[in-house]
């Protein structure tokens, strides 16, 4: 047992015998630091772990509190994928999902894009209006690295997750798809091996599959994130190019590593000579300060490419992202040449002033305050309108919940019933290279939780009750 885990244990132990009570007050972190004689990243990770265990919840500028009147949830179990590298699959569902994004009349309940509609990013409507009528500007090529305003912006806020970066670092791409799409052509050929969390955000897996890549997909626990013993296994048995994570707030498990695993991946790695494509799109949405540290935090040899952008923090449509390639620089620069080029000068000029100015971090601070109240009004109504046995997630950031259903619920048949009440799910085969996941389901609580949605969350709870029922209903 870690160390961190020894002092979770101890709180655990007092919040179930009642010395710490719901709706209390847990001491601090510099009174745990000093009572157990430990460092404040022992005792924050002791905190994230009682967290991630639905124990207590961080309010800001407040501290750490014991849940109140919360039901025992059950987690997602621990996924058991195959044990052999696959071909990705899934293409036509992923399609499907991508092409109800505009102009449906659908309500789409499992998109992965954050709320636009925040007062606190009124500012970035005005720079964009302001910059646009600088033709200069905008009607010209950035340079192919990308803006050095706004790489001197990334590198500061990078610093939050315990990561020095210098601005020429850092290489700004149309998206964190893109950086990923970088990392991973960068790093692989056709037909090698890339080892992934599993289930895995099907994004990355439509990578693979573009580049003849094949999935191994590694058993992955809903708290902690990848198992590393089996991980060292794979490492063992196969010729794994690339290690492809998303270990922070993960989409769409939810877990966050614990620091003390994340190093110890990275330390694998290294012992194994096998780069680490680390996607951190969601690492800024924490519920909690500070946010979690990257694995790139704990690289000292440049073999981890670190993936993000600000898709998911801001607004997807001006497609910023970002990737620091490590040791793979110049070969990651001639991969973002041949694809796409430059990217468009004027949403990066827009994102660097947004930053420098301090509106990002106060839109942050929003956003995060309201998915935070918001996970827990989406788990409640699960909770309530789900069938009995329903696993949920429980994330300590980004806006994400994945939802583990009994076995006789398939949801791409659901999503095919849901049509009928215009809704629609992300099904969890998605989020697999061979269709694994079937009775799971993404759903997405950064919009506001209006009675419209609850209805329609009942919706997808009471039809999967009828699938239950049916499967159970004896024949003839």
């Amino acid at each position: 047992m870690t160390r961190y885990e020894e002092v979770a244990a101890v709180l655990r132990e007092r919040i179930e015998h009642g010395i710490y009570r719901p709706g209390d007050r847990l001491p601090s972190i510099r009174a745990v630091c000093q009572e157990m004689a430990v460092s404040i990243s022992t005792a924050q990770e002791a905190y994230r772990q009682l967290m991630d265990a639905a124990l207590i919840e961080s309010r800001p500028k407040s501290g750490y509190f014991v849940l109140a009147g919360r039901a025992p949830m059950v987690l997602p179990s621990v996924s058991r994928p195959a044990q052999r590298p696959l071909d990705v699959s899934q293409w036509d569902q992923v399609l499907e999902l991508l092409a109800t994004q505009r102009d449906d009349a659908r309500l789409l309940l499992g998109r992965g894009v954050p709320n636009v509609d925040y007062a606190t990013l009124k500012p970035l409507a005005k720079m964009l209006g302001g910059l646009h009528r600088d033709t200069e500007l905008s009607f010209n090529y950035d340079t192919l690295i990308g803006s050095p305003e706004l790489r001197q912006q990334v590198a500061r806020l990078a610093v939050g997750s315990n990561c020095l970066l210098h601005p020429d670092d850092i290489l700004i791409t149309t998206g964190c798809q893109e950086a990923l799409a970088i990392a991973l052509r960068t790093l692989t050929q056709p037909g090698d091996v890339v080892a992934v969390d599993s289930p895995s955000f099907y994004g990355t897996m439509q990578i693979l599959k573009a580049n003849g890549l094949k999935a191994l997909e590694i058993p992955t626990d809903p708290q902690t994130g990848i198992s590393l013993e089996a991980l060292e296994l794979a490492l063992e048995q196969w010729p794994i190019r690339a290690i492809q994570i998303t270990p922070t707030f993960n989409n769409p498990l939810g877990y966050t590593m614990p620091a003390e695993r994340k190093r110890a991946l990275f330390q694998l790695a290294q012992r194994f000579d096998v780069a680490i494509v680390e996607d951190d799109i969601y690492g800024d949405l924490s519920f909690s300060q500070p946010r979690p540290p990257t694995i790139k935090s704990f690289d000292d040899d440049g073999r981890v490419l670190l993936a993000s952008g600000f898709s998911k923090t801001l607004v997807p449509g001006l497609r910023i992202g970002w990737l620091a390639p490590g040791r793979y620089r110049d070969q990651a620069l001639h991969m973002k040449y041949v694809s796409t080029g430059a990217s468009a000068t004027l949403p990066q000029q827009a994102v660097a002033q947004f930053i420098a100015k301090g509106h990002f971090d106060r839109h942050l601070r929003h956003a995060t305050r309201q998915y935070q109240r918001q996970r827990d009004v989406m788990i409640g109504w699960v909770q309530r309108y789900f069938p009995k046995g329903t696993g949920i997630s429980y994330p300590q950031g980004g806006f994400i919940l994945w939802v583990e259903l009994p076995a006789a619920v398939d949801c791409v048949r659901l999503n095919e019933r849901l049509a009928e009440h215009q809704l629609h799910v992300a099904p969890g085969s998605l989020f697999s290279a061979s269709g694994k996941f079937r009775q799971c389901l993404r759903l997405n609580f950064a919009f506001t939780l209006t009675p419209e949605i609850e209805a329609a969350v009942r919706t997808v709870g009471e039809l999967a009750k009828v699938m239950v029922d049916e499967m159970r209903a004896p024949l003839g």
